[in-house]
């Protein structure tokens, strides 16, 4: 007997670097391993051909991108592509991941009488940066709130994300798999570590905080090292800040790293930073994987990052846009290693409590098992976003 399809549709996929993926991955291989679901994989390709691949045992549809506004990737035939695949795919219910605009709502928009489960990834996505803001606001405010009434579940990662003001949404955060990031007995080195988005689009991620407040902290502790893992349009511009600081030759480019490379660049960190500036960023993946690994981490005091740490237990927290008291803070860990070990393992103890992704995933199967035609739970799920109960 055929097993149902959900299809999991995100702009952007492993190898693709970020916290959304992951969690977007995570659901695929749950419903890969599920006895009664199948899942197919719709996301964008890097360039403007269509290409269809089998990864980890998941089938992913990468569609062909015409063009990218900022960092949103954007093809009119969508509209059109998209209807066929869940034809061919005999797609029972629809899993989108945002805020990247247009192919999760496009996927959303042409499901028909398919049931679709949305995840909210953010705040606000205005970056009170330039003339794309008012274009940001404009589909907040208008177009998103069209998107959130078709869903018939919404789900938001955080306290933080746009989805959690509509009543009834559920809250599901990022999980981790604690057999997988999980604590090592390394000594406590100088390394300090950014995982994470490098695009010129998403410069509230603060990187360049990071490497200014980096930039105190040698003069401070010589031997201190900054290791940055990602990619993106941004890294040229990245050199040339540690360059014209003088600390190039403390900071250095990982790239991209396989799963059992990133555990490791977690575990050998004596704290991971995640310097951000806006209400963007609603979670912060990579500081529940360090904290899986037991190393204290560093945040913004803005979006969700104070969701997840717990200032003082877990991890410090600094205010938005402060290199110098981001540099302040890593000093601290630096030259503390009783606080160091004190915080991951507070950290490692909140992760098993949770954020372990079991639980977290058992909801999303049993979202979709609900939706299902025929599935007695259908008709009181779907329940549209202005009149959802409390």
């Amino acid at each position: 007997m055929t097993r149902p399809t959900v299809a999991v549709v995100a702009p952007f996929y492993p190898p693709h670097i970020g916290g959304a993926e992951r969690y977007a991955e995570r659901i695929a291989h749950e419903l890969r391993d599920s006895p009664d679901l199948e899942p197919v994989v719709i996301t964008a390709a890097p360039g403007r051909r269509t290409e269809v691949e089998t990864r980890d045992g998941v089938v992913v549809v990468r569609l062909a991108r015409w063009f990218t506004v900022s960092n949103t990737p954007v093809n009119p035939l969508w509209w059109w592509n998209i209807r066929r695949i869940l034809r061919r795919y005999r797609v029972a219910v629809i899993n989108t991941h945002a805020p990247v605009a247009f192919l999760a709502d496009v996927a959303t928009l042409v499901a028909g009488r398919r049931p679709v489960v949305q995840t909210y990834h953010a705040g606000s996505m205005v970056k009170h940066t330039g003339h794309l803001d008012r274009l940001i606001s404009g589909y907040e405010k208008h177009l998103l709130p069209r998107v959130f009434r078709r869903a018939d579940v919404l789900v938001a990662v955080s306290p933080t994300s746009l989805a959690h003001a509509v009543p009834g949404s559920l809250v599901i955060p990022p999980g981790v798999d604690t057999t997988v990031f999980t604590p090592a007995h390394h000594p406590w080195g100088d390394t300090l570590l950014y995982v994470g988005r490098i695009d010129r689009s998403s410069a509230w991620k603060g990187v360049d905080v990071l490497i200014r407040a980096f930039a105190v902290v040698v003069r401070q502790h010589p031997r201190a090292l900054l290791r940055i893992v990602g990619v993106g349009d941004a890294l040229d511009d990245h050199r040339k800040l540690a360059e014209s600081l003088g600390v190039a030759d403390h900071v250095e480019f990982a790239g991209l790293l396989a799963v059992e490379d990133l555990v490791d660049a977690y575990q050998r960190a004596r704290t991971v930073i995640l310097p951000s500036r806006t209400e963007s960023e609603s979670f912060g993946m990579a500081l529940v994987e360090a904290m899986a690994c037991a190393r204290p981490v560093i945040g913004s005091r803005v979006g969700g990052i104070p969701t997840v740490i717990d200032e003082g237990r877990t991890g410090l927290l600094v205010p938005p846009g402060d290199a110098g008291s981001l540099a302040e803070a890593c000093l601290r860990l630096l030259t503390d290693d009783e606080m160091c070990a004190r915080l991951g393992m507070a950290g490692r103890h909140h992760v098993e409590h949770a954020y372990a992704w079991p639980g977290l995933v058992d909801r999303y199967l049993d979202t979709f098992r609900g939706l299902l035609p025929g599935a007695a739970a259908a008709t009181s799920r779907r329940v549209r976003a202005g009149s959802r109960p409390t």
